[in-house]
């Protein structure tokens, strides 16, 4: 089986007025991410990796922001829509590993969750999908807590 590697990035800015949510799982905060979806940096940035991956592209490309099917989409299933293109071209998902960066809120009590979704939408075991929780040590504007950064590394085999 051939190897290949993507990564992925997101970030989202705090302001909108839902819940906040990220990795599929909704976060007690005092506001929501913007974004023409849910906002889920989260997966967004795996929904790119993944895409990265296999050259297929980005989630701009896949989920414009032109197009009002996506406006306030759960991004757990564009992520299963992204599994089934994948599957569809003969790629298998090997693993995920992803890297949150948020001063606030607190996310350590959410990264289960988060891993245990991503998995069940990716139809991958609980090992194949870590997520890791990062503050900015008060540096810039992630710092300062106006949003997240989310990175993200996928590995795909086949094709």
């Amino acid at each position: 089986m051939r190897q290949r590697f993507g990564i992925g990035y997101d970030s989202h800015v705090f302001g909108a007025k839902r819940p906040l949510v990220l990795g599929g799982v909704q976060i007690e905060h005092d506001s929501g991410l913007k974004g023409h979806s849910d906002g889920d940096a989260v997966t967004h940035a795996v929904i790119d990796a993944l895409l990265g991956a296999v050259a297929m592209g980005d989630i701009g490309r896949l989920f414009p922001n032109t197009d009002a099917r996506w406006k306030g989409a759960d991004s757990l299933e564009m992520l299963a829509e992204v599994k089934h293109r994948l599957m569809a071209a003969s790629y298998t998902i090997v693993n995920v590993d992803v890297t949150v960066v948020a001063e606030k809120p607190r996310l350590a009590p959410h990264i289960n969750r988060m891993c245990e979704n991503l998995s069940r939408a990716l139809g991958l075991p609980p090992r194949a999908v870590s997520v890791k929780a990062k503050t900015n040590e008060k540096m810039d504007s992630v710092g300062r807590g106006k949003g997240v950064q989310v990175y993200a590394i996928a590995s795909v085999g086949g094709a």
